[in-house]
C-alpha cells in the first residue's frame, strides 16, 4: 500500500558511537509525537546491528545504504542482502546517484541487487534521477523513464513491493532544490510509466519519494503535491531536530 515515508540516508557519516546516539535521539523524538508517515533511517553497514538495538520498530525502521548483487561467495568487502536482513534491517537503498556515478553501477547490476533484496524480504528504496546536463537539454523524462524501466523484468507483485525515490542529481548537496512543481511533474511521470507497464493499481500504490535537498523549510510544500509521498533525506537526516522538522511536515 502507498504510504507517506520519510527516510534518512546517512551516507558515509558518523562513527559507530555517533550513529547510535543519533538513532537513539531520533527514536525518542519520534516516539513523542503523533506522526502521519513511516520513518526509516538508512545507516552504514557498520552501524546496523548496534542501531537496531536502540530503535523500536514501531517508531523507526532500519535500512542499509546498499547491498551486493551476489548472494554469497568470494566477493571481498561486499555485503549481501541476507547479511543486511540478519541485522534486523527491513529496507535497503539501491541505485543512489552516488553509487551510479562513483562506482559505475548499471541497470543490469541494479536489477540483480533488487532481486537479491526482494528474495531476502527487504524493501528496496530504488533511486532514479537525472544530472544537470539531462535537465538542461530536456532529456530528463527519458533518462528517468529508462532507469525505472530497468526494473520491468520484475513481476507486478515484486514491483509492488518497491519504494521509488526520485533524486534530481543536480539538487543533491548543491543547495539547489527542484521546485515543488518540478518534483510533482517528475513524480507524476514516474507513476504514469509504472502504470503503462503494471497498471493503475500498482502505480497508485507505489510510494514515490523526493530526494533532493529536502529541508524542514521546504518539505511541507513539496509533500503537499499529490504524487509526492515523502522524502529520501541526506544532510538534514544527520541532525535529529532537522530530520524531525521534515517528519512533522506531514502533520
Amino acid at each position: 500500500m502507498r504510504k507517506n515515508i520519510v527516510a534518512g540516508n546517512w551516507k558515509m557519516n558518523t562513527t559507530l558511537d555517533e550513529g547510535v546516539e543519533l538513532a537513539n535521539e531520533i527514536n525518542e523524538k519520534v516516539k513523542g509525537i503523533k506522526r502521519n508517515c513511516e520513518v526509516i533511517i538508512c545507516v552504514p553497514f557498520t552501524h546496523l546491528t548496534s542501531v537496531n538495538a536502540v530503535i523500536e520498530s514501531e517508531n523507526v525502521a532500519l535500512g542499509a545504504e546498499n547491498c551486493s548483487e551476489h548472494d554469497k561467495g568470494a566477493y571481498t568487502g561486499e555485503v549481501s542482502a541476507a547479511m543486511v536482513k540478519s541485522t534486523g534491517a527491513t529496507h535497503v537503498i539501491l541505485g543512489h546517484s552516488e553509487r551510479r556515478q562513483y562506482f559505475g553501477e548499471n541497470n543490469e547490476q541494479l536489477l540483480a541487487k533488487t532481486r537479491q533484496a526482494l528474495a531476502n524480504g527487504l524493501t528496496p528504496i530504488f533511486c532514479v534521477g537525472e544530472v544537470l546536463e539531462d535537465r538542461e537539454n530536456g532529456s530528463y523524462n527519458d533518462v528517468v523513464e529508462g532507469q525505472v524501466e530497468a526494473l520491468f523484468d520484475l513481476t507486478a507483485e515484486d514491483f509492488g513491493k518497491l519504494v521509488i525515490a526520485y533524486e534530481p542529481v543536480w539538487a543533491i548537496g548543491t543547495g539547489k532544490t527542484a521546485t515543488a512543481d518540478q518534483a510533482q511533474d517528475m513524480h507524476a511521470h514516474i507513476r504514469k510509466v509504472i502504470e503503462g507497464k503494471y497498471g493503475k493499481d500498482v502505480a497508485d500504490n507505489t510510494s514515490i519519494l523526493y530526494g533532493g535537498s529536502c529541508k524542514p523549510e521546504n518539505a511541507k510544500e513539496i509533500f503537499s503535491k499529490p504524487d509526492v509521498d515523502g522524502g529520501l533525506i541526506g544532510g538534514a537526516a544527520l541532525k535529529a531536530d532537522s530530520f524531525m522538522g521534515i517528519i512533522e511536515a506531514f502533520n
